[in-house]
C-alpha cells in the first residue's frame, strides 16, 4: 500500500513517500508544484498532512482533488494516535512535535526518549516508556539566534550558518567569532543541558536528533545522539497506518 506523508513547516515542505512502512522517497524543500507532481507519480492510496504554518503554500482542498483515496488532517487536539498524548493544551501543540514523538515511539517502543529538533525553533520533547508524551521545551534555533542578534543590536552584523565541518571557536577574537560562539556552542550547551536532566531522571533515556539544522549540529554532539531526519514523516505513516488499520 502506497502512502504520502507530508510535512508543511514554517520554512519547508517535507515529504514522504512510504510502501507500508518503509520510507521509499523523501524529499524537502518541495514548492507545491512539486508536491503534486509526487502525488501524480507516485498514486498514494493513503495520504497525511500535517502543517504548522499559517499561509501554506498547498492547500488541503487542492491535495484532496488530487489524492484517489483517504487524505488525513493531522491535528493534535482531535486526531486519534497510538500514544497517550498527556500535554495540557493539545490544541495549541504543534503536529510536528508529535508526529515525531509517534515517530520515536515506534523506533523506541518501550523506552524512555528525548526528541531534540533542530529547526527553526529548538525543541526538545519526551517521550516515556508507558508510551506518554509530555511535551518538553520550546526555544529560538540557530538561524533565529542569529537574526535577533542582528535585529536587537545596532551594530552585530548578520550571520549565516557556517558549513557543517566549519571550526567553531570556544573563546571568539573577532565579533564574527564571538557570534559564532555563542549561537552555535551556547545552542549545543542547552540541548546537552537538557538531555543531562533528562538522563538524571529517566535511566536508559536515548536521544534523537531531527530537524533542519541536525546535520549541522550532529558533528558537535555525542555519537550516542542519533540523526532521524525523517523522524516526523515516520510518525505521520505510523498515524496514518493506525487509522487505516482502524
Amino acid at each position: 500500500m502506497h502512502t504520502l506523508a507530508l510535512d508543511i513547516g514554517n520554512t519547508a515542505v517535507k515529504a514522504g513517500c512510504f510502501d507500508g512502512s518503509t520510507l521509499r522517497e523523501m524529499a524537502t524543500g518541495l514548492t507545491a508544484g512539486q508536491v503534486r507532481e509526487m502525488v501524480t507519480q507516485w498514486q498514494p492510496q493513503h495520504v497525511i498532512v500535517a502543517s504548522v504554518a499559517e499561509d501554506a503554500a498547498l492547500r488541503t482542498d487542492e491535495l484532496r482533488a488530487l489524492v484517489p483515496g483517504e487524505l488525513l488532517t493531522f491535528s493534535p487536539a482531535t486526531t486519534a494516535i497510538p500514544l497517550r498524548n498527556a500535554y495540557a493544551t493539545p490544541h495549541t501543540l504543534g503536529a510536528d512535535r508529535l508526529a515525531a514523538a509517534v515517530g520515536a515511539a515506534g523506533l523506541r517502543p518501550g523506552q524512555p526518549t528525548l526528541i531534540v529538533d533542530a529547526g527553526t525553533a529548538l525543541k526538545c520533547d519526551l517521550v516515556t516508556a508507558d508510551g506518554t508524551y509530555h511535551g518538553g521545551s520550546i526555544g529560538p534555533g540557530l538561524g533565529m539566534r542569529f537574526r535577533a542578534l542582528h535585529a536587537f543590536t545596532g551594530r552585530l552584523p548578520l550571520l549565516e550558518l557556517p558549513v557543517p565541518d566549519a571550526t567553531i571557536p570556544l573563546t571568539g577574537d573577532s565579533t564574527t567569532g564571538s557570534l559564532l560562539s555563542g549561537v552555535v556552542n551556547g545552542t549545543v550547551a542547552e540541548i546537552m543541558g537538557f538531555v543531562a536532566q533528562y538522563q538524571q531522571r529517566y535511566p536508559g533515556l536515548g536521544v534523537l536528533l531531527t530537524g533542519g539544522d541536525a546535520a549541522f549540529l550532529a558533528a558537535r554532539l555525542p555519537a550516542r545522539i542519533f540523526v532521524v531526519p525523517e523522524l516526523v514523516l515516520l510518525g505521520l505513516n505510523r498515524i496514518l497506518a493506525y487509522h487505516v488499520v482502524k
